[in-house]
């Protein structure tokens, strides 16, 4: 057989349709199709580890987390490269309490250029990870972060253009903020609250991360990772527990459901507890949103194994195994002193009456760009100003029958009016900062505008289709910091 060079083998892989090696070698990618050679619920269910602050006043608490590439073991016996805040996959998790400011010193060891976007919180501009306000490698920025808001945030790369890739090889991680009104409802705490972060991936022979962007079109692998491992089982006590469910995957949305029929207990969206819980079989999770959900194992008996399963959804590709998610394995017996009550929180809906405007967004793609209402990406176009605490309706309209666009906006959080004139899904009604917009779907959301006055994107949340083009910017308010004026410092850094 001839031997190919490494030019023409990137040449092909161009061919190919977006295919791309990470790092690029030329490794079997058939292996890609037996899900990384690993047979679910083998592997055991791990935490993302928790940062702690280096130190603290009587405001603020300060971090430092390190963008460093690391190796490390996801498939059994192969190590993966990996790009990891604090060299982990996913990164570390931050717990705050509202009130209480971070700062979040991120330094930047690879060889690329970063953005931290921490997704849901109302940020000032200047620490919001604007797409061109990069951290260079031997570069570090400190980020502030109000936490006025107790909800499940998330932050990752946001880097113009290659989100997708930076964020693929692992530069994702939770961040949880809490307030003394939730931890009173005793919902469940401590070892009982814990983080869901699910991504999908594709690995070559030697374990590699094997990234396919389909002809700039979508990210579709099929292995389900979930805090990192595929397909984990998870030794549970019989009795409830809150899970905090990201899906940090580039494309791929979800649709729960337990293998026992029992009803999830959705309790949580983006933007923190729902006014009221809902039992729900089914729950669809687009990338970047983030739900809340109980599970009572209490009526399990000891040794009872349940399955998260995923349903097919007509945006994916399925792959054997890609309709499983995890295993809970009821193993104990435990006293169980929280609860659901059947009042959450006080939200108050903003009435559609109220909006001074509608603006129409209209999602497609021309000559290979993603675009809204004809335009792409322009750094030096601002779409409009919003006067500050002016209540607007947005309305995504996507008039094709394939594929389907998640609604990402910044700096602000919405409520979701209705999906092609019908009433949202009962888990969908609360503050939100993405939207599933799906296939001929028109999605419309109202929120109060100008809270934090400045320069924010707004986005679809497929990062395939963000990083081509489908991305622009508006102004909140008056007199808002611009979003680039805190730039990122060379090293050495003073102490935090």
């Amino acid at each position: 057989m001839k031997k190919i060079s490494r030019r023409e083998a990137l040449k092909m892989a161009a061919l190919a349709g977006g295919a791309v090696l990470i790092p690029i070698g030329l490794q079997n990618r058939g292996y890609a199709q037996f899900g990384g050679g690993v047979v679910p619920f083998t592997l055991p269910f791990r935490r993302p580890p928790l940062l702690n602050p280096v130190r603290k006043d009587s405001t603020t608490d300060y971090y430092q987390i390190i963008m460093r590439k690391s190796q490390v073991e996801i498939l059994p016996g192969r190590t993966t490269e990996i790009w990891g805040y604090n060299g982990v996959f996913p990164g570390p998790l931050i717990r705050q309490s509202k009130g209480r400011r971070s700062v979040v010193r991120f330094i930047n060891e690879l060889d690329v250029n970063t953005a931290i976007h921490l997704h849901g919180m109302e940020s000032p501009p200047q620490y919001d990870g604007y797409a061109t306000d990069g951290i260079l490698r031997g570069y570090y920025k400190d980020y502030v972060y109000p936490n006025n808001l107790a909800a499940t945030y998330w932050y990752h790369d946001h880097g113009h253009g290659q989100t997708t890739r930076n964020v693929y090889m692992g530069l994702a991680g939770m961040y949880i903020v809490q307030d003394n009104e939730e931890l009173a409802l005793q919902l469940p705490q401590g070892d009982y609250d814990v983080p869901l972060i699910v991504q999908d991936r594709r690995f070559t022979s030697t374990g590699l991360f094997d990234l396919n962007t389909n002809n700039q079109t979508n990210v579709m692998d099929d292995v389900i990772l979930v805090n990192g491992v595929p397909w984990p089982y998870m030794q549970v006590a019989n009795r409830k527990y809150r899970f905090r469910v990201l899906n940090a995957s580039s494309s791929r949305s979800y649709r729960f459901t337990l293998s026992t029929g029992d009803n999830l207990i959705a309790i949580g969206t983006d933007g923190g507890l729902m006014a009221s819980p809902v039992n729900t079989q089914e729950l669809r999770i687009a990338p970047g949103e983030r739900y809340e959900v109980i599970i009572d194992f209490s009526k399990y008996p000891i040794g009872t194994q349940v399955e998260l399963r995923n349903l097919p959804l007509p945006s994916n590709t399925e792959s054997p195994n890609t309709d499983r998610i995890m295993r809970f394995d009821v193993v104990r017996a435990e006293t169980d002193n929280s609860s659901v009550p059947n009042v959450l929180r006080n939200i108050e809906l903003i009435p559609e009456s109220a909006a001074v405007r509608t603006r129409d967004f209209v999602l497609d793609q021309i000559n290979g760009r993603w675009v809204m209402n004809n335009n792409g990406w322009d750094v030096n176009r601002i779409d409009f100003n919003i006067p500050s605490n002016d209540v607007e309706i947005w309305r995504f309209l996507h008039p094709v029958n394939v594929g389907i666009h998640p609604m990402h906006l910044h700096g602000i959080k919405l409520q979701m009016l209705d999906r092609n004139g019908q009433p949202p899904l009962p888990y969908e009604r609360g503050w939100k900062d993405v939207f599933y917009v799906g296939e001929a779907e028109t999605v419309r959301v109202i929120g109060r505008f100008g809270s934090q006055a400045g320069r924010f994107m707004y986005h679809c949340h497929n990062t395939v289709h963000e990083d081509f083009a489908m991305m622009s910017q508006f102004d909140m308010g008056q007199g808002g910091v611009n979003p680039t004026s805190a730039r990122a410092k060379p090293l050495p850094a003073p102490p935090l």
